[in-house]
Formats: C-alpha cells, structure tokens, sequence
C-alpha cells in the first residue's frame, strides 16, 4: 500500500468518524429531527384511564422536529404535579390519535408542551381544530410556536400569528426583564410587574398584537442581546414590540402561547411555575373569563 494511498484511508476514516460524531450529537441535543424531520402520524389511539378527573388536561409532547428532552421532562413533571395539587384529572401522551373527537370530549385543556414538528394527520387536525372552536382550551409552550408548524395554516395563522424567525444564538441563553402586561390574567396575577428569566428567545417576523392577538407578557430588547450569532455572521433578531407570552379567543375555546420553557431550570422558577399554572388554569375555565 502506497503512502499516498494511506494517507487517503485515514482521511476517509478521520471523516467518517466525525460524521458520526456529529450525528450522535444531533442525536443527543434533540436535532436530530431537524437533520431528518418525521411526518409519522400515529393511527391507534390511546388508552385513556376509566376514570378521569375534571376538569381533565392533556399534554401532548411528540416532536417531529427538534426535541428539549429535558424541558419536557421538567414541565410534564410540574403539570402533572400542578393537576394533582388542584385535583385536575391528567394524561401525557406523544400518540397523535389521542386528537379523535371521542377522546378530546373528556378533557377541558390541551397543552402543546414543547410539542414540535408536522405531528397530527389532517383528519386529527381537523378534530382538534373543532374541539377548540367548540369550547375547549389550548396552552403552547415554547417550541410549540417555533418555525416547525408552518404547513398547519389555521394552527400558525389561529394560535401563534407571526412566523418564527430564528433564537438568539451567541449566547443561546439569556438573562432577560419580562414586563407583565395584563396583571389580570390568570397566567400573570400572581406574577411581579416585572421579573428576570432566563431563555432561549424567540422572535416572530411580526408582533402577535399586531396580528390582534392579546399580549399578557412581553420582553424588554434592551435587557439582552437579541442577536442569532452563528459562523461569524450576526442576524438581528429585534422586533420593537417583543410579546412572549399571548391569548386569544379561537371560536369558544381559549388559546394561551408561552414562548418560555426551553431547559429543565425554567421549570424550577416560582415565576414560570405560577405563569404555566395560571395559563392552564385558564385554559381549562378553571379561572378568568370565558370566550363568548
């Protein structure tokens, strides 16, 4: 074997073994369906327990695109925790087929938790879509408003508004001044004016107000950087009118987004633990004002 063609071999391995290393850290870090997004759709439903307490909550957790395996397993631990301090019946699932008229009639919220991708067939849209319109109530954290949901229309145009733009990046994680908009909300009443967190954050190519959508929190741009620093390169990620946490009226039923919720230490704040609990609260018609 010629030097030449020794050199070449190692080469090829030296590739080969980084490639795999890259994939194993998609894998790890969640990105794994950005690389390779899935269009499964589950076919068979859930077993729902005989007995369900009500108001009852669904979290729904599936990720056909990037995961945040430890904020999921964070914030299904405090909603289940939340649901049983207050005697709420609850069900985690990441089947799909839970989204079937039947089984939605038996819950009064459902809440996307970090729930990304192209996750539910047209027919489970459709009947998730009529459920909410009908009286039900939905709560979206995080990446449920992240750029992976665009080919839903009503779900984009209905319940997030503006289209995601990108996270800040360089550092991905900020300490930032949340302002309290509307202190009347079940999701802020029992939140400071204002408080510090700590997230990846988000930006939409135009305001959720703009879209007519009602702001309860928003973001302070001068307290971070919002910037997406990657390769050298730098995308300004400022909005002027930064809302992260909104709500809507979608028919009858109520519908919550939270931008916040990316790691496993939002979910050991007292502000973002009472702003999740007030949302679903809400959510479910537990407390605050209906939809007419």
């Amino acid at each position: 074997m010629t030097l030449v063609r020794r050199i070449l071999i190692g080469l090829l391995a030296l590739l080969g073994a980084g490639a795999a290393a890259g994939l194993a850290l998609a894998w790890y870090v969640g990105a794994w369906n950005i690389l390779f997004p899935s269009r499964a759709h589950d076919r068979v439903a859930p077993e729902l327990p005989a007995q369900l307490a009500r108001p009852a909550v669904l979290v729904f957790t599936k990720t056909n695109s990037f995961r945040h395996e430890d904020g999921i397993a964070a914030g299904v631990s405090l909603l289940q925790e939340i649901s049983e301090r207050r005697g709420w019946g609850f069900f985690h699932t990441e089947n799909g087929a839970v989204f079937n008229a039947d089984q939605l009639a038996r819950f009064a919220a459902v809440v996307f938790h970090n729930a990304s991708g192209d996750t539910l067939d047209a027919a489970q849209e459709s009947a998730f879509q009529t459920w909410l319109e009908a009286g039900g109530g939905w709560v979206g954290t995080h990446s449920a408003g992240d750029g992976s949901h665009e080919d839903w229309r009503w779900y984009q145009d209905s319940l997030i508004g503006g289209l995601f733009i990108a996270h800040i990046m360089g550092p991905q994680f900020q300490e930032a001044r949340v302002v309290v908009e509307d202190a009347s909300h079940p999701a802020a009443a029992k939140l400071p004016a204002d408080f510090s967190h700590r997230e990846e954050w988000y930006s939409w190519q135009e305001s959720a107000r703009a879209r007519g959508f009602h702001v309860i929190l928003s973001i302070d741009e001068t307290s971070y950087q919002p910037f997406a620093r990657m390769f050298g390169g730098e995308k300004d990620l400022r909005m002027g009118d930064h809302p992260v946490v909104w709500s809507r009226c979608v028919g009858k039923g109520r519908a919550l987004y939270s931008a916040l919720g990316h790691s496993t230490e939002a979910y050991a704040t007292d502000e973002h633990r009472a702003l999740l609990e007030g949302a679903v609260a809400w959510a479910a018609g537990v407390e605050g004002e209906g939809c007419p």
